[in-house]
Formats: C-alpha cells, structure tokens, sequence
C-alpha cells in the first residue's frame, strides 16, 4: 500500500484560508476530486489529509470527506490543546461521521511566537491528553521551535508524534549542522516518526540535488522504519507539481531496500497512523 502521509484540501468558498492571500497559486480551492488524477498516475492507495487553519469547524468537514471518499484513510485535525476539556473535545470528534478516521491532532506551532510553545505546561497537558486518546501529535514547528518540540518528544514518551515538514530546515544555509544535531537528539526517542515532506518549496533549481544531504541525515538518524513521505499538496505547487514532489523522493530513496522503501512510501505511515491494508 502507497500512502500520501501529508496533504491538504480546501474550500473558499466555505471558508477563507487567510495565510494563502500573498500566495496567488494557492489562494482558491483544492479538492480531493481534482488531487485524484495524481493519486491514480502514481499509483497511491491511501492519504493522510491534514488540517490547515485553528478552526473547530474544519476537522468535522475533513472526517466528513473520509467518510465519503475511500482514497482519505486518515485525518489528522485539531483541537485547542490549552481548552481544558481536550479529551471530551476528541472523543466528540470521533462520534461524528468519520471519526473513526481520525488519527491525530495538529496545532500551527509555526505561528505562535513563542520559541518554546510546545513546553508550556497547559500545551503539554493537551498534548498528553491526545496522546491519551490513542492519537499522534503532529509536530509543525519553526527551526528556532524544534529544541523545545524535541524536550517535548522526550518528555513525553507516552505519546506518539510526527515531526512535519522534518522540522522545517533552512535549506541550503549554515543551519545544517544544528538541524542534523537535533535530528539525532530527536532520533533517541522511539516515540517519534519524521515526514519526508514540505522540504521541495524550501529549494531552487535540482531539488534533488539540493535536499540529499537533508535526506541523507534522516536516514541516517530516525531511518526508513521512522520516516514516511507526504506531498504537501498542494501547497508543493509552489514549486513543483504532484509528479516531481514524488520523483524527488523517490530519487532521493532510490538506494534503499525494497523493504526500506515500502516504509518510507507507506508501512511507516500505516503503522504510525493505524492505517489497515
């Protein structure tokens, strides 16, 4: 089974997306009816569909979606975390029509301006309490926010979490050498799962060229079994279409076992999220 770990979908005329209004390319909607033809081409079996905005009125639509399309195995929404009643909040989620798709949670941590957000006392507790919940945390996190995601990820080793984006390296820069030390910090925790994912809108011209030394580290680190790729359709259409995204990681990954590549294009993404055959 080939599993798209990470993508998005969305109506405007539902509800406005305000981060794409200086992004021409992404500022109207995306559906699942048009991200399709993709799925087919690239023989993609099943998909993660991920939240977009801090809305509660988001993930009941988007389980709503997986409940009528076949092709969106699992969603990953959200949930305030600092609300005190977080576990009724999910077990509501999961009474509703596709809830059982449901499989994890995900705030913008990228947004908030504190650096150490996910180590304030009421967001662990949220964090604990979706974990509680037999669900992933989805971490998103600027660069400056992954030390604290990554004492967050050890202090926490009762829940599981999915580092996005692979913690949003600054492609092509001196911070290298920091990201590859937190990535193995982050790599001695067995509660962690990284996405291969987000990393082509960070580059220029050959892509692949360009992130093996990122790939490289990952490997090296949290490796195939903890690794698992996601488009980020279709905010990768800021640089390239569904077809190259997918190219690059597999060119990228072209090396491994077969094995290894079964879990990096689906079995990580299964096992992590619950995802059945």
């Amino acid at each position: 089974m080939r599993i798209d770990a990470h993508h998005h979908l969305w109506d405007l005329g539902v509800r406005d997306q305000p981060w794409t209004r200086d992004l021409p390319s992404l500022r109207r909607s995306f559906t699942a009816a048009e991200l399709r033809p993709a799925l087919d081409r690239n023989t993609i079996d099943a998909t993660v569909v991920v939240q977009t905005i801090a809305v509660p009125e988001e993930t009941p639509e988007l389980l709503a979606l997986a409940s009528e399309d076949s092709r969106v195995r699992a969603v990953v929404g959200w949930t305030s975390l600092i609300e005190p009643a977080v576990a009724d909040r999910l077990a509501e989620l999961r009474e509703r029509p596709g809830g059982s798709a449901l499989v994890g949670i995900r705030h913008g941590v990228q947004d908030e301006a504190d650096p150490d957000w996910t180590a304030r006392p009421e967001v662990r507790r949220g964090i604990e309490a979706v974990g509680a919940a037999g669900l992933v945390y989805d971490l998103l996190v600027r660069p400056d926010q992954l030390p604290a995601a990554v004492r967050t990820v050890r202090d926490l080793p009762d829940v599981r979490f999915v580092l996005n984006h692979a913690g949003n390296p600054v492609v092509g820069t001196d911070s290298m050498k920091p990201w590859t030390s937190l990535l193995t910090d982050l790599a001695d925790c067995p509660n962690v799962a990284v996405k291969l994912s987000g990393l082509v809108t960070r580059t220029g011209a050959a892509p692949a060229r360009t992130l093996r030394p990122y790939v490289d580290v990952l490997l090296a680190t949290v490796g195939p079994d903890r690794l698992m790729y996601g488009s980020d359709w279709p905010v990768c259409l800021l640089a390239a279409g569904y077809d190259e995204v997918l190219a690059v990681a597999e060119t990228l990954t072209g090396h491994l076992s077969a094995d290894e590549r079964e879990a990096v294009f689906g079995t990580t993404a299964a096992r992590w999220y619950g995802i059945a055959a």
